[in-house]
């Protein structure tokens, strides 16, 4: 009698151990947190990759992701233009509110000596500190001084360029920089100086510059593999931004397109989906596929008279209109993101610091105030995220500054020293029927809203082109006297 209640004993505790085990492996499948990928196009135009409707350029690799996850019909970025637009994504707030509403002017380390703000803790460095491998590929304009290095700023591992744009061929660009280092000459164009690793000059990369920065995030994504930790990379392709460069086995693609520009920017933005299939092979062949967020977009609008189209939204890059700001968007996380979605409702490339943070399991800085919000659990139940609340644009222009306003249907716009108009931008993407007379109101109190948000602005930290300090100057720009006027 003893032995067998000693063997049912035995069993019990077995199977009470095994259960335990099983609890806490699905807890360490719950509990797992994402790779975080951000793939970031420049210049990119909202209706020019499939899964917006692009009929003349084929972007299979891309639209599979998207067409996989959830597209983001109004996926806006907080500035119409690259520098400012990057500067609020690592830091999750409005540009203006930390004196980066302009560019940093090319060979901005002669010129400036500057960078975005070091008071601003990018969520690169948050990721990091929560224990994420993190890489940084491509286009920085963050700021080339040592202090502001991506080295410094959060990331792990930096493969790219420093300034706001390069060149494509390395042939070209480095035949044309060592000349002008041999010529003595101490201020040499951005578009033309060497590649860098981790702040070491690259000597005599070989690659197109698109398929080079492709093939480093592949080598990225199996070197991040073999370690413990998830990862963060954040790959920011220079392509489709100008110079309009091409290899000639992807114009070959595009003859049918009899316009040279669209041409070669078709091509440069083809280049980008091998790219991107290339990396996502990548993750497959590792195992890690499965539990990698991936978010695509672009940095701004595309930039109309460099072959981009926007269609079916308003002007483009360095707009205040829809084209300038509002940008092809997804999420693709299998299992996590929802496959074959729309998701209707405004959100902010603001919101993604907070929200990769909270999958990420990590602590916000503390003081960090966010212009962005935490979207998931609203995202994930398919609701409106930012209901009743209000996304900006604006950008200064010479002696004057051009406004947008979002909040849920209703879109208020300010251009070019016109009267304020009021549109219903869900019927109405490409803005053009003002609705102002109809809803007084709802224009005053959107109006009203901006500028109090305007009011959290601080001077900017430089500008660029620099002449434009002195009409900032002169005509009174930081007190916004004639912009939130309603006639």
């Amino acid at each position: 009698m003893k032995f067998i209640q000693l063997l049912l004993f035995v069993i019990a505790f077995s199977i009470s151990c095994k259960n335990q085990d099983k609890n806490l492996q699905t807890a360490k499948v719950e509990d797992q947190r994402p790779n975080i990928l951000v793939i970031m196009c420049d210049d990119l135009g909202y209706s020019d990759v499939g899964f917006n409707g692009a009929k003349d350029i084929p972007t299979p690799e891309i639209d599979k992701l998207a067409f996989n996850g959830t597209i983001m019909t109004s996926g806006y970025v907080a500035h119409p233009f690259c520098g400012p637009s990057r500067a609020a994504l690592m830091t999750g707030k409005y540009p203006h509110t930390f004196g980066s509403q302009f560019n940093l002017p090319a060979n901005s380390e002669v010129t400036v000596g500057k960078g975005i703000s070091l008071k601003e803790t990018f969520f690169s460095k948050v990721l990091q500190e929560a224990g994420y491998y993190t890489g940084a590929i491509g286009k920085w304009h963050l700021g080339p001084e040592p202090d502001y290095h991506p080295n410094k700023r959060g990331f792990d591992y930096f493969y790219g360029f420093l300034g706001g744009g390069h060149n494509y061929f390395p042939e070209q660009y480095t035949a044309a920089y060592n000349e002008q280092k041999a010529q003595g000459k101490e201020v040499i164009f951005d578009y033309l100086k060497p590649l860098e690793l981790n702040g070491e000059i690259v000597e005599n990369p070989s690659e197109y510059l698109t398929d080079e920065l492709s093939h480093k995030a592949v080598e990225f994504v199996r070197s991040a593999s073999k370690k413990e930790n998830p990862f963060f990379l954040y790959l920011a392709y220079n392509a489709p931004h100008v110079p309009l460069e091409a290899k000639a086995e992807d114009l070959k693609k595009f003859d049918h397109i009899k316009d040279e520009k669209r041409r070669t920017y078709a091509a440069m933005v083809y280049a980008v989906d091998r790219g991107v299939g290339e990396v996502v092979t990548a993750l497959k062949e590792k195992g890690e596929y499965e539990n990698t967020l991936i978010v695509f977009l672009s940095d701004n609008g595309g930039k109309l008279t460099k072959g981009a189209t926007n269609f079916p939204l308003r002007e483009g890059k360095g707009s205040a209109c829809e084209g300038g700001y509002r940008v092809p968007m997804f999420f693709h996380w299998p299992g996590k993101v929802a496959s074959g979605k729309t998701f209707p409702y405004p959100i902010s490339a603001l919101d993604f610091y907070p929200t990769f943070a909270k999958l990420a399991q990590a602590e916000l800085p503390a003081g960090k105030e966010l212009d962005g919000k935490d979207i998931w659990p609203t995202f994930s139940q398919g609701q409106n995220p930012r209901k009743g609340e209000m996304i900006y644009v604006l950008r200064h222009r010479e002696g004057y500054s051009d406004v947008g306003v979002r909040q849920d249907q209703w879109k208020a716009l300010k251009t070019n020293q016109n009267n304020w108009k009021l549109y219903n931008i869900e019927e109405d993407l490409g803005e053009q029927t003002d609705l102002s007379a109809n809803y007084p109101e709802q224009l005053a109190k959107m109006v009203f809203e901006a500028e109090k948000w305007s009011k959290t602005h601080t001077e900017p930290q430089w500008f660029d082109p620099e002449e434009l300090s002195t009409i900032w100057k002169e005509k009174n720009m930081a007190q916004f006297e004639e912009t939130f006027k309603i006639e």
